[in-house]
């Protein structure tokens, strides 16, 4: 039975490979994903298919390298499995106070060990950073551009992810059929 995809592209429109989101509605349909919607320029996706997220991935990365000639990561979740993050959320009060200020990075295979110990040695004044499910959640009072820690959330320390501020967050429940 086909369901929502919540599919995550890595570096595309802020420094990396421009990806219009157009084109990457285009690329999903080819792949065999049904109805595809984006939010934003940031390489948010979503769209149905029966298939499980891996296989989604695999497909959405082909497409994407195929198409622009280099390989782009894709992290995809299930509505439950984002609903399941949301609900894991260790900031859930100060995601209600200010979405904008709270960030979550979806990893890929999870995060590498000693990331938080040493995510947290980067922390300024009131900032935090707590792992949940899997996935790297955090708190930047003082806004994201700022931050020290957040400038250090590098794939060598951390592992494969992409950040999605909270509002973003819960934009994709909303689109992939969940309440925010």
């Amino acid at each position: 039975m086909s369901e929502a995809r919540i599919c995550l592209l890595r570096g595309v429109n802020v420094g990396g490979v421009k990806v219009p989101m157009a084109e990457l509605r285009a690329l999903a349909e080819a792949a065999g994903l049904a109805n595809p919607r984006t939010l934003l320029a940031s390489g948010n996706l979503v769209a149905d298919s029966a298939d499980p997220p891996a296989r989604v991935e695999a497909k959405l990365e082909a497409a994407l390298e195929q198409h622009f000639g280099r390989r782009i990561e894709v992290i995809v979740r299930t509505p439950a499995q984002w609903s399941g993050m949301m609900r894991a959320n260790p900031f859930a009060d100060q995601a209600r106070e200010d979405g904008s200020r709270m960030l979550v990075m979806v990893m890929k295979d999870g995060v590498k060990p000693g990331a938080i110990e040493a995510l947290s040695g980067f922390a300024q004044g009131e900032e935090r950073v707590a792992e949940a499910g899997g996935d790297l959640f955090f708190w930047h009072p003082d806004g994201i551009g700022r931050s020290v820690m957040a400038a250090k959330a590098l794939p060598r320390l951390i592992g494969v992810g992409t950040g999605r501020n909270w509002n973003t967050v819960e934009k994709l429940a909303v689109m992939a059929g969940l309440e925010a």
